[in-house]
């Protein structure tokens, strides 16, 4: 389990602890407030803090006094513009910081969105914990033949439990040799900045990662992508569904227009209007590649 009943304490104690504020807050983000969004085997997504709600995206582009100058359809209606026309800017008044607990391979990949601050649990300064990430038998697959970067069909019998087998005994004996190299008892011990050289990707790590709201936007829309390798979108799917809570209206417009929509090039959105005429358009006279018409009859398709 992500949590210990010692940790669980101690968010139940933060969470009883309430100040007085003028700022705006969010009701639905109040409810996430601390709480641990559990996440694969030990991950966790929690909210530490945040800024801003809907009616600060509102505020923001109309550049007003209060917390908005017109009825909440109207609000609504201007996010949904500047979502569909890409004014980012307001978005961006909006933050989050969130505390992540993700093996390291997932943070590898979270990473490289670099538009965030982000503060790591230093394995220089402390020992990490005995926890590795050990899929469950559904999500062993083998590689794809399509995607070089994606997975195919699920491994199964002897197969899948040699790999759950090896995944095991890897780790285990990977973090006994860890442990043996930082132990005092009849040695100096190897510094923890040179023993953690031999930790596997699967250990877990943590981190808090602060961002806002339009980059929170495009980590999701790459993220929680039906695409996306399933253990980095089953942390973004969380995250949607904290910030659907948080800044409802925005979160609809992205779903709407990013999570739901499709970006079409030139070529696509001229082949759209000549089958919107009746003419048959096949990939060779579509001006795409084999590659751009697959993703376009896949959009077309649904």
């Amino acid at each position: 389990m992500p949590l210990t009943p010692e940790q669980r304490a101690e968010i139940e104690d933060a969470r009883a602890e309430t100040r007085q504020t003028l700022r705006a807050t969010s009701d639905g983000m109040e409810s996430h407030l601390y709480r641990a969004h559990e996440v694969l085997d030990h991950g966790l997504v929690r909210v530490i803090d945040y800024m801003g709600d809907d009616s600060a995206i509102v505020q923001a582009a109309r550049v007003s006094y209060g917390r908005g100058t017109k009825a909440v359809q109207n609000d609504e209606g201007l996010i949904r513009y500047l979502m569909r026309h890409w004014h980012s800017t307001p978005f961006e008044m909006c933050e989050i910081k969130l505390h992540v607990k993700l093996p390291v391979f997932v943070a590898r990949q979270w990473i490289r969105h670099r538009t965030a601050n982000v503060n790591e649990y230093s394995a220089r300064y402390s020992i990490l914990d005995r926890e590795f990430y050990i899929p469950a038998p559904e999500h062993l697959a083998a590689q794809s033949v399509q995607n070089n970067q994606g997975r195919g069909e699920t491994l199964e019998g002897e197969e899948a439990a040699r790999v759950l087998d090896w995944l095991r005994e890897d780790a285990g004996r990977a973090y006994d040799h860890y442990e043996a190299m930082l132990s005092q008892d009849g040695q100096q011990g190897l510094a923890r900045e040179l023993a953690r050289m031999n930790l596997p990707a699967n250990i877990y790590t943590q981190w808090y990662w602060k961002t806002d709201l339009q980059n929170l936007f495009h980590f999701l829309r790459l993220r929680a992508d039906p695409h996306a390798q399933y253990e980095i979108r089953v942390y973004a799917e969380a995250i949607c569904r904290i910030v659907a809570d948080w800044v409802p209206a925005a979160y609809r417009a992205f779903e709407d227009y990013r999570l739901g929509g499709a970006s079409l090039s030139a070529k696509a959105l001229d082949c759209v209007r000549r089958m919107g005429r009746g003419e048959e358009v096949t990939q060779e006279t579509s001006g795409m590649s084999k590659g751009e018409w697959r993703e376009f009859m896949a959009v077309m398709e649904g």
